[in-house]
């Protein structure tokens, strides 16, 4: 019988308990401490984000069921649900921020190497925003619109390993382009923009710090053809010509010349026209940066659904922060993990299997290791799971009477041949997630021994 730790307290392993109580005398958060440390806050906060808790209640009784597991996870007090509200809503959420930014540190030399899909060796970033919607009358300091509330989440991505290195979040109804104002431009390095950044004072300031930009323009921009370049229409590229800024209010805070790149999506049918400050680049590199940038689209994507920052556990301005920025540092610290363990696993598996592992005695290497399965037929075994699961639930459910967990998870199976065997095991691991919670033994462990 393996008497080790659990995967939970073997994945804190990873972070880096003296910054974090750095971060913590920083701002004061040890002051008028009673019971609920911020390091205790921080754990339950990361719990809740890696078992997709719905709420406070929520994480309060499935921490209550393992209590006797509690102390060998890293805990050193009782979560009560008030006591976390009110830490949520008290403690300073730059504590978070800044240990977040300490993560990102440790992980983006894990990733310096990894290849970006486009032929350039300066680093290279994305940025762009993300609005999350929330209630007016629930959150009335994040007022958006009329009767609308929300925060924005402005993100600047190092596209070699999808790492945030900037975020900073405001009310929706600030303005993208005023973000560029907060960025210290690193010289050398690329930032590939959307529309809604073209305001050429701010370029011009990338420009005087050495960094390059390429940015899609909008149809509204006076420009000036000086040069044509030769192109190779098999690329797609159409044009590429040295431009200037003709109008006198562009042209007085952009004095330089300009590259215009023209590039027609055969697949789509649909032409791009992008704006850069780089001269030596070709024409069809250009246009690969600016395709580079829907990773940071495709990261929003993937935190809104597999964390939680949609839905929050306080309303405060402080609360919702806190909450976004240790959703970030989850998704850093399992992009960490994923690297030291050298795990072939995407982000994606290798959380669903963290959120059924998490009170299992075993190595972490062993334990986030995916369930091989034809990517096309269901194993066999897959079908006694799905049938065991369905027994445990029904007794559970009529034991705790807990349908709006189990429920929705479980109607919705569909075990079909040939359907996404990803899907499936996903919804597999969510069951038995839900199962092992409610009671001190595991159903994970029964499910696994009908196999």
């Amino acid at each position: 019988m393996n008497t080790g730790r659990t995967v939970f307290s073997q994945l804190v392993e990873f972070l880096p308990h003296q910054q974090f109580q750095k971060c913590v005398d920083r701002y004061g958060g040890g002051r008028y401490l009673k019971n609920l440390s911020c390091w205790d806050q921080y754990l339950a906060m990361a719990f809740a984000q890696l078992t997709y808790r719905e709420s406070l209640r929520d994480i309060e009784a499935c921490l209550g069921s393992i209590g006797s597991k509690l102390y060998h996870m890293g805990f050193r007090g009782k979560v009560a649900r008030s006591t976390l509200a009110d830490a949520n809503e008290a403690r300073d959420w730059r504590i978070y921020a800044d240990f977040a930014q300490v993560l990102i540190a440790i992980a983006r030399p894990l990733y310096a190497l990894d290849p970006i899909g486009v032929d350039l060796d300066q680093t290279l970033y994305a940025l762009d925003s993300t609005t999350i919607d929330l209630c007016l009358a629930l959150f009335p300091w994040a007022k958006f619109r009329k009767y609308k509330a929300a925060v924005k989440m402005h993100t600047l991505l190092d596209l070699r390993g999808n790492i945030p290195t900037f975020i900073r979040i405001t009310e929706g109804r600030v303005h993208d382009v005023n973000i560029l104002d907060e960025i210290m431009p690193e010289p050398g390095a690329f930032y590939v923009m959307d529309r809604a950044y073209v305001d050429f004072e701010r370029l011009f300031f990338l420009t005087l710090s050495s960094a390059f930009f390429v940015v899609r323009t909008k149809t509204n921009v006076l420009l000036q053809r000086r040069y044509s370049h030769k192109i190779d229409k098999s690329t797609g590229v159409r044009s590429d010509h040295t431009v200037i800024l003709t109008s006198f209010e562009s042209a007085s805070v952009y004095p330089d010349a300009l590259r215009r790149v023209s590039f027609l999506d055969v697949e789509k049918k649909k032409r791009f026209r992008f704006l850069t400050n780089n001269f030596t680049l070709p024409a069809s590199v250009i246009a690969q940066i600016y395709k580079s940038r829907w990773a940071v689209e495709l990261f929003f994507k993937w935190i809104k659904q597999h964390l939680r920052i949609k839905a929050f556990y306080g309303t405060s301005e402080n609360a919702v922060k806190t909450q976004i920025w240790i959703a970030v540092s989850m998704y850093v610290l399992v992009a960490i993990a994923r690297k030291r363990l050298n795990l072939e696993a995407s982000l994606y598996q290798t959380l669903q299997i963290l959120s059924v592992h998490l009170f299992e005695r075993t190595p972490i290497s062993q334990a986030l290791q995916p369930l091989d399965m034809d990517a096309n037929l269901l194993d066999p075994r897959v079908y006694s799971l799905v049938a065991c699961a369905k027994v445990w639930f029904w007794t559970v459910f009529r034991m705790y009477r807990w349908p709006a967990l189990l429920f929705p998870t479980v109607t919705d199976l569909r075990v079909q041949c040939g359907v996404n065997v990803l899907a499936k095991y996903r919804r597999l691991t969510e069951i038995a997630a839900a199962l092992s919670l409610m009671q001190g033994k595991t159903y994970h462990d029964r499910l696994l021994e009908a196999l």
